[in-house]
C-alpha cells in the first residue's frame, strides 16, 4: 500500500491557467514512467488553483519523485506559470482504495 504522499498546491498566474493545466496534463507520461510513484493525480480546485497528489510505498520513491523530471520541469516553468511558489506538503496516507 502507498503509505506516503505529497500534496502540492499550485496557484496559476492570471492568464496562465490554461498553460498550467496543459503542463499538468503533459506530466502524466512522466509520472507513468516513475516506478516509485504508483499513484499520481493532478486535480483542479478552482479557476486558478491546481494541485498534484501522489503517493508512494517508500520514502525513497517519494524523494526520487521530488528530485525527478516532473519537479524539475515544474520548477523550470514556475516563474512563468505560478503566482507563488508551490506549497509542498509531505503527508501520510491512512487509508486508500484505488
Amino acid at each position: 500500500m502507498a503509505k506516503l504522499a505529497l500534496y502540492v498546491r499550485l496557484e496559476a498566474k492570471p492568464g496562465k491557467e490554461t498553460a498550467l493545466q496543459q503542463f499538468l496534463e503533459s506530466a502524466l507520461p512522466l509520472a507513468v514512467n516513475e516506478p516509485g510513484t504508483p499513484v499520481w493525480f493532478a486535480p483542479r480546485f478552482g479557476p486558478s488553483t491546481f494541485g498534484i497528489f501522489d503517493a508512494f510505498e517508500t520514502e525513497e520513491g517519494r524523494q526520487a519523485h521530488l528530485n525527478g523530471p516532473i519537479a524539475a520541469a515544474l520548477m523550470s516553468k514556475a516563474d512563468e506559470l505560478l503566482a507563488s511558489a508551490p506549497k509542498i506538503e509531505q503527508v501520510d496516507v491512512l487509508a486508500a482504495k484505488l
